[in-house]
């Protein structure tokens, strides 16, 4: 393949011309059909066009033209893990090693992929190796900590990264990933402050954006971006203020996470944006350009440090005003950001200096939960032991969380644990958590750890087991607290220091449920105690729940989305004020 049409088809990548790409490319294929360059390239331009299908066909007969390529084969791997045929995938990996046993990016694809097939012991022997070939690649490091974490080993993922972020100061997305695994365990506040402090400051200060019409009262151009604008916990919680929002405002949404195939919230929610951009396959400096096309005048960000974040972005202030909202339970050190939307309970007065953006209280919570499809609730059997749940992420499992569980099972005789995650699946991480239960002097034969559900209806119906969930802590359940209330299933929480500490406190306030709240451990376990010592009341609780929570502002669609906007519109007047006065 000529290096003119290499060059024309990133050209057009970088412009988003993507079937103009795909054009160019079936035309050089019709003359040169086993071209393997040619086929890569439009594997890849028809991949970042949503059409997976086709982009792994174009790809295998890239494999079939140069079998021996490496680099092809690990392109189609990442294809096959996109479309979530991870065992073909690793087949693809595999393959390059026996001729390769060195080519790190395989080794690296590996350690992020043999955690979903429930192999990530194998992951991690696959990560560390590669980042002993590679320890210049931040990306190594990175899926080795996937892998650790996956494991079970949150604590050795902490320490690989703080590792990747001291050799790679440079490298956001390692920043990111460590960040966010600070909100997991009860470190110093000020300390992880300090951090999210750091990430920011590495950015240069941007140049000002003012508003190019500072008119207080007229139509918003609003821009959303997200990694999870599609099947995610962060899409429950989105829908209100997408569906219901003032006349005249336009919304615009920036989709950085690869689309899934056959993802049907995804399909939905393209239909409450009056534009959809693809932005997954863009770089900074082309999602920049995107974005300060559409000459926004509010850009909100749902993901904060999550992974596809779009942080160094905003860093460059490409809108007037920008909002962190909903995706990340903490600050986001970027100082462009300008205000990060919270409540009384979870940032109450005297919580601003914790993050550094102005917090932007939207009470009486700052989250409006959208259940779904759902089955109806129903109570445990009555000859059932009383039984405690926890659906929570398996990181989110601290120390502090697992005495809070051991000091109420024990208070409750005969009472049982039941665990569920996607961890579950992983051998590995069920039996490092079951020692640290051991250790905390959690008998084995009370807990019950089960394997994620993929399908939401049969996830749901395991609440039919738990007569009564335990929050983690210092960082709550969100969407898992809000699943269990909707299943009838009351919550127990404490009240922490900091946002992530404070959210299942907000949602429980909402639902009218503010006496689950826990002081401490002590009155952790009387709350416990006093439930699981009522089952009648139990089974009121499982009868009613579901409609106080419908009643409540936690679902309260159209009154949530009036305050979202109206909270977003004093925004911009703050920052047309500001211009006026500049």
């Amino acid at each position: 393949m000529g290096d003119g049409l290499h060059d024309r088809v990133w050209r057009l990548w970088r412009d988003g011309s993507l079937p103009q790409a795909a054009s160019s490319l079936r035309t050089h294929l019709k003359l040169k059909p086993k071209d393997a360059q040619a086929l890569q390239l439009l594997g890849q331009t028809l991949l970042r066009m949503g059409d997976h299908a086709a982009g792994i066909v174009a790809l295998q007969r890239a494999v079939q033209a140069q079998p021996s390529s490496p680099e092809l084969r690990c392109d189609l791997g990442n294809a096959l893990v996109g479309a979530d045929r991870v065992s073909e995938a690793i087949t693809q990996w595999e393959s390059v090693l026996e001729s390769h046993p060195d080519h790190a990016a395989s080794l690296a694809a590996l350690a992020a992929s043999y955690p979903k097939v429930g192999r990530s012991l194998d992951g991690v022997r696959a990560g560390e190796r590669a980042v002993a070939l590679r320890p210049d690649w931040p990306g190594a490091t990175a899926n080795l900590a996937l892998a650790l974490s996956t494991a079970g080993r949150t604590e050795d993922a902490q320490q690989a990264l703080a590792e990747g972020v001291r050799r790679h100061p440079g490298e956001s997305r390692l920043w990111s990933t460590w960040l966010f695994g600070m909100n997991f365990r009860l470190h110093p506040i000020e300390w992880v402050h300090q951090a999210h402090r750091a990430f920011g400051a590495r950015f240069t200060a941007p140049a000002p954006c003012p508003p190019s019409d500072p008119d207080p009262e007229r139509p918003l151009r609003i821009g959303v971006v997200s990694p999870d604008l599609g099947q995610s916990s962060v899409s429950h919680f989105i829908g209100a203020f997408l569906a219901h929002r003032p006349a005249g405002d336009t919304m615009v949404a920036f989709s950085t996470g690869q689309p899934r195939h056959d993802d049907t919230t995804a399909a939905r929610l393209r239909t409450l944006f009056d534009e959809f951009v693809e932005a997954w396959h863009m770089d900074a400096p082309a999602l920049e350009a995107a974005m300060r096309r559409r000459r926004l005048d509010v850009l909100i960000d749902l993901a904060g440090h999550v992974w596809n974040n779009a942080l160094p972005v905003l860093a460059t202030k490409p809108a007037p005003v920008i909002v962190s909202a909903i995706g990340y339970a903490n600050t986001t050190g970027v100082p462009a950001v300008d205000w990060r939307l919270v409540d009384s309970i979870t940032d109450p007065p005297g919580h601003e200096g914790h993050c550094t953006e102005r917090l932007l209280r939207l009470d009486p919570c700052f989250l409006c939960f959208e259940p779904g499809e759902s089955p109806e609730p129903a109570s445990p059997p009555d000859d059932q032991p009383f039984t405690f749940g926890s659906f929570n992420n398996a990181d989110k499992v601290s120390p502090e969380t697992i005495r809070l569980w051991t000091a109420a099972v024990h208070a409750v005789p005969g009472s049982r644990l039941l665990l569920k995650s996607q961890a579950m699946s992983e051998p590995s991480a069920r039996l490092r958590l079951q020692e640290r239960l051991d250790q905390a002097g959690m008998p084995a034969d009370r807990v019950e750890m089960i394997a994620y559900a993929t399908d939401r209806n049969a996830h749901l119906r395991v609440y039919t087991r738990v007569h009564a969930s335990l929050d983690t802590t210092p960082y709550n359940g969100t969407t898992t607290t809000c699943e269990a209330l909707w299943m009838g299933v009351p919550v127990i929480t404490t009240l922490g220091d900091r946002h992530a500490a404070r959210v299942s406190a907000s949602l429980l306030a909402a639902v009218g449920h503010p006496e689950w709240v826990a002081r401490d451990q002590d009155d952790f376990v009387r709350i416990a105690v006093a439930l699981a010592g009522d089952r009648a009341r139990l089974a009121d609780l499982r009868a009613r729940l579901r409609s106080e929570m419908a009643a409540s502002p936690l679902c309260d669609a159209s009154g949530y989305a009036n305050r979202f906007h109206a909270a977003i519109r004093s925004c911009w007047s703050d920052a047309c004020a500001s211009t006026r006065r500049g």
